[in-house]
């Protein structure tokens, strides 16, 4: 690979002594490339047993420009890999990652947050190139019917005026992989997972002297409790947060019956409430979500969750069906058969002949559609156009260039390790709990799609009771799973991440920091590390994977782990 940013020198010096602990084995001479940017000649693979012989830190790195809102903001581009390294100093991983910068900032004072998507296996493409990135893909959710792809815009509701953005692709994902003896499949769990996150975290913060910045993590789905994990371990490991932005998380997933089927499905109803009001088959069909929201929360409650238990106990029930059929749209008929549903029949049942979304329940397909065909309308009308988005964007947008595969979606999934702390599903609220305690100022916000009927938002909201509430700030917005995808809520959701940026930064800048700038030990500044002996160029036969190894179902287990 050729990183064109890099002097000749230093790169003959790299030659002569190995880089950042790599061995004396000298590097390959690279391929002459003139072009601008960064040609990445190393083969990628997601494979689960697929390990790199060794790694370069090496990326793309540009001046971009970004015209919204009346004016026009420079911004650095960075496209590259790092290597994570355990505490030992071993290499683990060569880690993607695509960052958004602010150049000349007084790092000391500038915030960095790290943005990741779920799965397990997906890459944070849906974050990087739908939130609050400086490019946006206009989906326009919950419409069906435009073009696609996508166009790609500059985005208006950017976060660069917060907050410096690192989108952090998990190893199988985008192009990141595992580094001999390592295999990807090592990192195919709960808690190595989070440490190898933590690790790729640690490095960037060294590689670019962000040690003493305001730091963040912002987690979607699995990247929920993904984020309880890691910001424990990343603080057990000296490095404080100041805080976490939770969107649509799957935090214990024990709670939720669209995981496991082993428990009732009382935590959907006001999910189906605002679904079914968004179609216009409650009754009344109401003015106000909120509003109506709050009314589904009280009834599913105290009126719903006690009528479900003692339905699932055959104990006498109460005659709820028609309050129920109100109150969602479903028939009362269908309440009557069955007072536990599932998300899963809920699509299908609510709107004969048609398939309902199962990230954004206003999205709707007939059934044996092509849109309906991959069983979730609202994941197969965005995938292609991101997986198109974010080829454009790294090759001709940032010039980072491979010939791999950018892996949206690998089949981490169907081999993850999802025990954790003794359960053979996670529970990650106790690690929520124990990030907060061992950081004062340290402040979650959780944001979530009312019409998400992967993640609903009452479930949500019931388990981070769990932890301190003074500590934790939930919103709730008409949208789906990706809510940001909805044009009105994306500007919502903006104006309360600028105030929670503003009010933990205000924490911040109020605590005693001396402790914990004695605490962080300065690393030496690397600017390209090395692991192993990288690949010459042609040594490894190209591979040709599919961008969608498995089906968008973040969260998900495969059925021989769930409860019976």
């Amino acid at each position: 690979m050729r990183a064109t940013s890099l002097p000749l020198l230093l790169l003959v010096l790299l030659a002569a002594c190995g880089g950042g602990g790599g061995g004396s084995t000298p590097t390959p001479t690279p391929p002459v490339d003139n072009q601008p940017g960064l040609t990445d000649t190393t083969v990628y693979s997601s494979a689960a047993d697929a390990s790199l012989s060794g790694a370069v830190e090496a990326a793309a790195v540009s001046t971009q420009t970004l015209t919204a809102n009346g004016q026009t903001l420079s911004y650095t581009a960075t496209a590259g890999h790092l290597i994570a390294r355990d505490a030992t100093g071993a290499a683990e991983a060569s880690v993607f990652y695509v960052a958004y910068t602010l150049p000349g900032a007084d790092v000391a004072t500038r915030p960095v947050t790290f943005f990741y998507n779920g799965g397990p296996g997906s890459a944070s493409v849906w974050l990087q190139l739908g939130s609050f990135g400086p490019k946006r893909l206009v989906a326009n959710a919950p419409d069906t019917t435009a073009a696609r792809p996508f166009p790609m815009i500059d985005n208006a509701e950017h976060l660069l005026g917060q907050t410096d953005l690192v989108f952090i692709n998990a190893v199988g994902s985008g192009y990141s992989q595992a580094i001999a003896p390592f295999t990807n499949r090592n990192f195919w769990g709960v808690d190595a997972d989070a440490a190898l996150f933590r690790d790729a975290i640690q490095r960037y913060l060294a590689a670019n002297n962000r040690a003493a910045s305001p730091k963040y993590l912002y987690g979607e789905s699995y990247g929920g409790p993904r984020t309880a994990v890691l910001a424990r371990q990343l603080q057990e490991a000296g490095v404080m947060l100041d805080g976490l932005v939770l969107q649509s998380p799957a935090m214990d997933y024990n709670s939720n019956c669209g995981i496991t089927n082993g428990q009732g499905c009382g935590g959907y109803l006001p999910s189906f409430a605002a679904v079914g009001a968004f179609h216009r088959l409650t009754q009344p069909v109401p003015a106000d979500l909120n509003t109506w929201a709050a009314q589904a929360r009280v009834y599913a409650d105290q009126v719903y969750a006690p009528a479900l238990q003692a339905w699932l106990a055959n104990a006498p029930t109460p005659s709820i069906w028609q309050p129920l059929a109100d109150l969602t749209g479903l028939p009362a008929a269908q309440w009557q058969t069955s007072l536990n549903v599932s998300a899963d029949n809920f699509r299908i049942w609510l709107i004969s002949g048609q398939q309902l979304g199962r990230y954004d329940g206003r999205m709707k397909a007939a059934i044996g559609s092509q849109l309906a065909s991959e069983g979730d309308v609202s994941s197969t009308w965005i995938g292609s156009s991101f997986a198109t988005g974010i080829a454009t964007h790294l090759r001709d947008q940032l010039g980072y260039r491979n010939s791999s595969t950018y892996v949206v979606l690998s089949n981490a999934i169907n081999f993850w390790n999802f025990s954790h702390a003794g359960r053979p599903l996670p529970d990650t609220l106790p690690d929520l709990s124990v990030a907060l305690a061992q950081n004062a100022r340290l402040r979650v916000l959780a944001v979530s799609g009312y019409h998400d009927l992967a993640t609903p938002f009452h479930l949500t909201e019931t388990d981070l009771a769990r932890v301190d509430a003074s500590r934790v700030k939930v919103r709730n917005y008409a949208g789906g799973h990706m809510s940001y995808l909805d044009d009105a809520t994306r500007v919502a959701q903006l104006a309360d991440l600028k105030a929670f940026y503003a009010n933990t930064l205000a924490l911040r800048a109020a605590a005693d920091l001396e402790p914990e700038r004695r605490a962080l030990q300065a690393r030496p500044f690397v600017m390209v590390d090395r692991a192993g002996t990288p690949q010459q160029p042609g040594s490894v036969a190209p591979t040709s994977e599919n961008a969608f190894q498995a089906p968008l179902r973040d969260p998900w287990v495969p059925p021989t782990m769930r409860a019976r």
